[in-house]
């Protein structure tokens, strides 16, 4: 039978020691009762001891928070211990969690303590909070660094002393999975009552490797992880719980344990995190970043098109997201190009695919992101817009422009077939100087009447649109403001030379 790891959410406690995530009492709350939809085991709810605003975050999520376990930190004082339980006391299921060093480090240059006095601080301390509730977690700080043999001798006493819980962390984000592996098994093998508790982990990133220290703990024994939403935490931060919970759910073919998580609140309780701590999720973050399930690639989108599971392991829904993403990119293929399309409502010959393609590849090399407004605006100029054969084409524009220069333009163009220029003027601006070029080129006498920029897309990618128009309309689009515009102008012109050719007209045809 599969057993249950008990997950113990610590994002209200050592994830707001992330730098700059201080979350107030009414933040602190909405999360809370989101860990409590997400069904977590433990939420450890602060560290009263630390200041007021603490105490009465910790008291407000136990009066309010029913169906998980509501945890407060406190040092082996008992003080820390005293006021743990006085937030603590209106709890359904209290518990207290109660920490020491134990490394040699620690206790020569922090607590300046010998092992047997650490010894006698860490066991009263855990009498003084038994008395209090019957749910104690001992936690032995930098017991990854610490010396084994020590750590064993001290859960021993804990347990003894009234510990429920003995908790196990990689303070400093030192070990190496399989090292870490060893040393829980070792504790399960030399700890004469571990059987009256817990063995929990806690880990951190400073390797990057929390999480797989986690689950390497639990292959050897560990029954309890301590994790934060989105890893966030002291300097690294904490092993995420999104990825251990995860990791647990896709490979039961190599895990045989289970979570009570409600996974498809994972990704709502990531972005309800970042969103209220101000720490942004990297997009390459597993399970919860931006690009997760997200496939730009050619290869990767045509295999998810035909079955998701060639490149996806897990279900978005299975997170709470809604679908997976095919992000547009110079890498994407004719396939998810055309399905992309087809899902906007453009369904296209395979001639218009292959033009508007082609225009598409151009624009994905130019551009970091191509979004659907780009691609409603490349159909538009390329099929909808281009209803007239083109007479006229832009092949080379530069132009040069400046507070210290007079604007010119140099431009070649195709005219019926034939390469005409490239010739060069100046103009009151690039775009002046481009059109008197085109027009001159071209041979037209045509007049402007109005001429409108519109930024189509966010950020600063945004494409350039441009439209002229009052007898007939030009427009076309570019990552480049000007050349968009020599694109819209050219393309009115063969509006005009479509006219003058016999196609429908109205009004006068040498104006634009």
């Amino acid at each position: 039978m599969p057993e249950k790891i008990i997950i113990f959410d610590t994002t209200l406690r050592d994830g707001e020691q992330t730098p700059g995530a201080s979350l107030n009492v009414d933040e602190k709350l909405q999360i809370a009762r989101q860990l409590e939809l997400l069904n977590v085991d433990v939420i450890e709810a602060g560290f009263p001891f630390s200041s007021r605003g603490d105490f009465e975050a910790v008291r407000a999520i136990a009066r309010e928070i029913r169906g998980v376990q509501i945890a407060a930190l406190a040092r082996a004082h008992f003080k820390d211990i005293d006021a743990a339980w006085e937030a603590l006391k209106e709890a359904s299921q209290p518990r207290i969690h109660t920490f020491i060093s134990t490394s040699d480090i620690h206790l020569k240059y922090q607590l300046k303590k010998t092992r047997e006095e650490v010894l006698e601080q860490a066991v009263a301390a855990v009498k003084h909070a038994a008395k209090y509730c019957s749910n104690v977690e001992f936690s032995a700080m930098d017991a990854g660094r610490s010396d084994l043999d020590y750590v064993a001798q001290v859960f021993t006493a804990v347990i003894d002393a009234g510990a429920t819980t003995v908790n196990f962390p990689d303070t400093v984000g030192y070990t190496i999975p399989h090292e870490f592996g060893a040393k829980i098994k070792y504790l399960v093998e030399n700890i004469p009552n571990i059987h009256k508790a817990v063995i929990s982990v806690h880990c951190h990133n400073d390797l990057g490797l929390a999480v797989a220290n986690t689950l390497s703990a639990i292959v050897n024994g560990a029954r309890q992880a301590e994790c934060t939403i989105n890893g966030i935490g002291e300097r690294a931060g904490n092993a995420s719980l999104e990825e251990i919970v995860m990791a647990l759910a896709t490979r039961k073919d190599l895990f045989d344990f289970y979570t009570e998580v409600v996974t498809q609140y994972i990704y709502p309780t990531s972005r309800l995190v970042s969103k209220l701590t101000g720490v942004i999720v990297q997009p390459n973050k597993a399970i919860v970043g931006a690009n997760a399930f997200a496939h730009e690639s050619g290869i990767h989108q045509d295999g998810v098109l035909k079955e998701a599971s060639t490149y996806e392991i897990m279900t978005p829904t299975a997170v709470g997201i809604k679908k997976s993403s095919l992000p547009l990119g110079k890498l994407s293929g004719r396939h998810a190009f055309q399905k992309k399309l087809q899902d906007m409502g453009f369904y296209l010959g395979d001639e218009e695919l292959n033009r508007v393609f082609a225009r598409f590849k151009d624009l994905a090399d130019k551009k970091k992101h191509v979004f659907d407004e780009d691609l409603v605006s490349l159909v538009e100029t390329e099929v909808i817009y281009k209803s007239v054969p083109e007479h006229f084409k832009l092949l080379e524009l530069v132009v040069l422009s400046g507070n210290t220069v007079k604007p010119s333009a140099n431009v070649k163009m195709e005219i019926g077939g034939v390469v005409q220029g490239p010739y060069s003027t100046f103009g009151d601006g690039p775009i002046d100087a481009t059109y008197r070029a085109i027009t001159h080129l071209a041979g037209s006498n045509c007049r402007l009447l109005k001429f409108s920029v519109s930024s189509i897309t966010g950020g600063t990618d945004a494409l350039g649109e441009v439209s002229e128009g009052h007898v007939v309309t030009g427009q076309g689009v570019d990552p480049d403001v000007v050349t968009a515009s020599a694109r819209a102008f050219v393309n009115g012109l063969n509006r005009l030379h479509f006219l003058k050719a016999g196609g429908p007209r109205r009004g006068k045809p040498e104006e634009l």
